[in-house]
């Protein structure tokens, strides 16, 4: 049974979700201000949380914050319908995704199984090590799907997991265009949508990490309106 942390001071709404995700096999727990959410993250084991950015005490991304500086549990956060400078924000601080308010519940149960299948995919991959795909290595970038680990140079990255699989699907596509609907699919576990922008601030987390590796190598391309593709060095300008 998956644990799920909710953190939203609309009480009226944590029992509505109550209601929705415990027939689902999920087993919930509250807390209705940041502060207190904060606490009840680092101090029990939960499979993933719901943060809304509007909150007593200390808000979502104070919240979200202290949480990405203890624990790496994968994050929804809640936003304001329109507000799409939150929704930017909260990616970039380490969120794995997104809904805005008002939302149907069952959207909301759709985006939490995305986000643990993939959680529960990258966890059977540690676990069987010899089915793993080789080493990827372009240039001087290594990746050890395995480990999970990624090297630029002679540098550690540290990637989140959407971040990671990302990278991944344009290390294996090298030198060709990968889809943006195909990077939502392979990173988020969902379907685009037009004005849906997570990707876009993911590849930019993740190529703000790779430059700071290795500054002043364009690696990741935008095709407008289309997708990215990872360039191999014959492609460079």
């Amino acid at each position: 049974m998956n644990k799920i942390l909710i953190i939203d001071d609309d009480t009226g709404l944590c029992e509505l979700l109550n209601e929705y995700l415990t027939p689902e096999g999920f087993l919930i727990k509250t807390a209705h201000d940041g502060a207190e959410g904060v606490k009840l993250a680092c101090a029990e084991s939960f499979d993933l949380i719901i943060l809304d950015v509007m909150l007593p005490e200390m808000n979502g991304f104070e919240a979200l914050r202290n949480i990405r500086a203890l624990i790496s549990t994968p994050v929804i956060m809640l936003t304001a319908r329109g507000e799409e400078i939150d929704r930017i924000v909260g990616l970039e601080m380490g969120a794995d995704d997104y809904l805005s308010k008002p939302f149907n519940p069952r959207e909301l149960i759709a985006r939490i199984k995305a986000v643990l299948r993939r959680i529960h995919k990258e966890t059977d991959s540690k676990d069987g090590l010899a089915k793993l795909p080789k080493t990827l290595i372009v240039k001087d970038l290594e990746m050890e799907p395995g480990s999970r680990k990624v090297t630029c140079g002679s540098h550690n990255i540290e990637l989140t997991s959407v971040e990671f699989c990302i990278l991944e699907a344009l290390l294996k596509n090298a030198g060709e265009m990968v889809t943006r609907e195909n990077l939502f699919k392979t990173a988020l576990g969902r379907d685009s949508s037009v004005y849906d922008r997570s990707i876009d601030v993911h590849v930019s987390k993740l190529r703000k990490k790779l430059d700071a590796a290795a500054p002043g190598i364009e690696r990741i391309k935008t095709i407008r309106n289309a997708g990215y593709l990872y360039i191999l060095e014959s492609q460079a300008e």
